[in-house]
């Protein structure tokens, strides 16, 4: 059964010693890689298909690990804690107001996904990164502070809760699942989001209101280019990634264009 959250020597995979045999696609001999998907503004429910289908292959050590980074359509996500005095709207009348809804296997409680929220999947094997699954909680925040550094915005994990605060405001969630070491669902990171979007639940148990976003702490426009950028080079940093590739939705959509192919 999967092991899910709200907030040793690397076992050896076959991608991880292969020989480039001059295809640049390959990794350098004994390289970590990472491939980033960025598959842009798509369906909750092709998300967490793609999430499934490399979690899979990730069990089968046919891709390396990977970092699924999307914007959703509005759409309310209930984990496993599962408290449905946090839906202030019911399924019927989320979905009358054009707002999707799934119950998923992650842990934590209500979350809302919209446009403007950098939503991440990483689909980590923490065999390879000491199968500590709360430092690798703890590397996720930490990333996200160092991203919301670089904008000036001083983010701070808080004791006993997941995510990513702002003095009293939350700014980015986070929940995990894992199944036999390796990692699903993730975090989302409020850049630009319409924060009213959130008065239909409350976050995590949260007053709606205790919502930020990163364009409300700066005062103007945040490039989601840019702090999509930031983001991969910090999570390159906080789990030792000597190479990171990255692909655009168009070759993501395919999976022989994937940055690892297997012999």
């Amino acid at each position: 059964m999967p092991f899910s959250l709200g907030f040793c020597a690397p076992a050896q995979k076959p991608w991880m010693n292969r020989e480039r045999a001059g295809d640049p696609q390959l990794p350098a001999q004994g390289a970590r890689r990472c491939q980033v998907l960025h598959l842009g503004l798509v369906p909750y429910g092709e998300a967490l298909g793609r999430q499934e289908s490399l979690v899979a292959a990730r069990l089968a050590g046919s891709v390396p690990d990977t970092l699924i980074l999307v914007e959703h359509p509005p759409v309310v996500t209930l984990g496993r804690a599962k408290a449905p005095r946090n839906l202030r709207l019911g399924p019927a009348e989320l979905a009358e107001r054009g707002i999707a809804y799934f119950e998923i296997g992650r842990g934590g409680d209500a979350t809302y996904h919209a446009p403007g929220q950098l939503v991440g999947y990483p689909i980590f094997d923490l065999r390879d990164h000491g199968k500590d699954v709360l430092g690798f909680c703890r590397g996720l925040e930490r990333s996200l502070i160092l991203t919301l550094a670089d904008f000036g915005v001083t983010g701070r994990s808080v004791p006993g809760k997941a995510g990513v605060w702002v003095g009293d405001k939350k700014i980015a969630s986070l929940g995990i699942s894992l199944r036999r070491w390796v990692t699903a669902h993730g975090f989302a990171l409020n850049v630009s989001t319409d924060l009213a979007g959130f008065r239909v639940i409350q976050p995590c148990g949260e007053d709606p209101d205790v919502m930020t976003s990163l364009v409300e702490r700066l005062g103007r426009s945040a490039a989601m280019d840019e702090v999509r950028g930031r983001l991969v080079g910090h999570v390159a940093k906080e789990f030792g990634f000597d190479e990171v590739v990255t692909l655009s939705p168009e070759e993501a959509v395919s999976p022989s264009r994937s940055a690892f192919r297997k012999d």
